[in-house]
This record gives structure tokens, C-alpha cells and sequence, in this order.
């Protein structure tokens, strides 16, 4: 097979089309993923995984590319990410203030989506629609604009109390996934959550925490040729080579007709591309 690209693996780039454009970067090749459909390929690993922030060999990528000094001591890698309603910025503990208040203190969108049924989110203004595709939504619809992270989690958690923020990851891929009326959920969720979600904009301010009530529903689709029925992982640290015929491209999955492939868990892993 001809190499197509060698280098760290990232997270593939997204273009919202009909459907979703990939490419993936590797040392500097951009390649077109959409192109190798119905294609044989092969992801080989190195043997090699660096650090993405600080670059130092690791015998293990912890949260997606980071080294464990790096993943002890990052804000990135701090619980509050995950959660963010447990920020602790007022406190004086954020591990990097000035990393705090450029990715932390910008405006947010808390959203539904529907990846494997309805769920809600949240995410950066300027990260709309990527998050979205990269969580393999087919439906998704922002219902508040927020002014800081902390303040989406708080109405993330809040609406958490009636909804799931989880994403059936195998389902997704089986392709399975019925379409659902966010805007009916969104208003049912309004209603549930009513007092939660006021005290929120109380505490907040009304102007930092606006309720989206007229937003529009966004259809994404995907490059799948099959789904597959059984989902069966390829796993890099057990098998370095995956290999197999590209049946489609769903968040952040390869999928082929030998198993699926989670591109953004081996973040930093040294890889090479090759296909047919």
C-alpha cells in the first residue's frame, strides 16, 4: 500500500458539508478521508507517543495526549473541564489563571444534541458545529448563550437532572439513531428545570445567561457507506495495526469493515497511513 502520511495522530479536522467533510493531518500531509471510502487502509503505530503539550516521550497518553507531569499539573487536564460547575477560578486554585480567562472566561452555548437520543452539552461559541460532529450528532440545537464556562456547567447540571449528558457511543455507530423533536425537548426541559434554571440567571446576572427559545434545529450527516451491526474497537496499545476496508466516518471514528477506530483516543500516538 502506498504511504499516505506519517507523524502524531490529532483529532481529524471537520468541515460541516452534506455529508462531513475529514481530513486528517499527518507530518504535514493533509489527507482527504472522504476520498478513501470504499477503500482498504491501514493505520500502523510507531511505537512512539509524545506529549502534546511539552513533547516528551511517554509510555502512555493520559487525557488524550498529555504525559502525566503534564496531565497533574495542566489546567486542560484539570476535573473542572469535565465539570465544569466545579470551577474554582474564585478561589485562586485554577492551575493557570491567564489559560482560565482566555478558554474559560468566553462565551458558551449550552445545547441538545442527538447522537444516540436526545442529550444536552455545552460548549466554546467558537466551537459550533465541531463539537457537534464530533460527538457524531445528526440533530443539534444551542439553547442558552452563556457568558463564562462555569455558568454553562451550572445550567448543564441543572438540566442533567432530566436529561442524559452522555452519548451511547455504540449506538452512534450502528447508524441506528431516530431522529427526535429537540425543540419539544427543549421547551419540556424549560419547564422541568424552571426553578433550577432561574436561580442560575439570578446568580449569575439575567444578561450573562440567555435562554435561546426560537433557536433552529441543525441536520448533520455523515460519509458511511455501511454502518456496522456489532461493534468491535481496534485498540493500538493491543494490536498496533488496524486494517481494513474504510466503510465510513462517523465524531471521530474510522470505520471499517474489521472494526471501528477511535481516532482522538490516540491522540499523539506516532502513526502511518496507508491505502490502497
Amino acid at each position: 500500500m502506498p504511504i499516505l502520511g506519517q507523524g502524531a495522530l490529532s483529532k481529524m479536522r471537520t468541515q460541516l458539508d452534506t455529508p462531513v467533510r475529514y481530513q486528517l493531518e499527518l507530518g504535514g500531509a493533509i489527507i482527504d478521508m472522504n476520498t478513501l471510502l470504499d477503500k482498504r487502509i491501514k493505520l500502523s503505530y510507531l511505537g512512539e507517543i509524545n506529549c502534546t503539550h511539552c513533547g516528551r516521550k511517554t509510555k502512555k497518553s493520559f487525557s488524550q495526549g498529555f504525559c502525566y507531569p503534564c496531565f497533574k499539573k495542566l489546567p486542560q487536564c484539570d476535573v473542572c473541564i469535565m465539570s465544569p460547575e466545579k470551577c474554582h477560578f474564585a478561589a485562586g486554585t485554577c492551575r493557570d489563571s491567564g489559560w482560565g480567562e482566555q478558554h474559560c472566561f468566553v462565551p458558551h452555548v449550552v445545547y441538545l444534541s442527538n447522537s444516540s437520543g436526545a442529550k444536552v452539552g455545552i460548549t466554546r461559541g467558537t466551537q459550533v458545529p465541531t463539537r457537534w460532529i464530533d460527538q457524531g450528532a445528526i440533530q443539534a440545537l444551542p439553547i442558552f448563550h452563556v457568558a463564562t464556562r462555569r455558568q454553562s456547567g451550572l445550567i448543564e447540571a441543572a438540566l442533567r437532572e432530566h436529561i442524559t449528558d452522555r452519548t451511547n457511543w455504540r449506538n452512534m455507530l450502528k447508524g441506528a439513531v431516530e431522529p427526535v423533536s429537540l425543540t419539544e425537548v427543549r421547551d419540556q426541559l424549560f419547564d422541568a428545570a424552571a426553578d433550577a434554571l432561574q436561580a442560575v440567571r439570578s446568580e449569575s446576572g439575567e444578561d450573562q445567561v440567555q435562554p435561546l427559545k426560537d433557536g433552529e434545529v441543525l441536520d448533520i450527516t455523515y460519509p458511511v457507506v455501511q454502518y456496522p451491526t456489532k461493534v468491535v474497537t481496534h485498540n493500538l496499545d493491543k494490536t498496533p495495526v488496524a486494517e481494513g476496508t474504510l466503510l465510513g466516518i462517523k465524531g471521530q471514528y474510522l470505520i471499517l469493515d474489521t472494526g471501528v477506530i477511535n481516532i482522538r483516543k490516540f491522540t499523539a500516538y506516532h502513526v502511518e497511513l496507508s491505502a490502497d
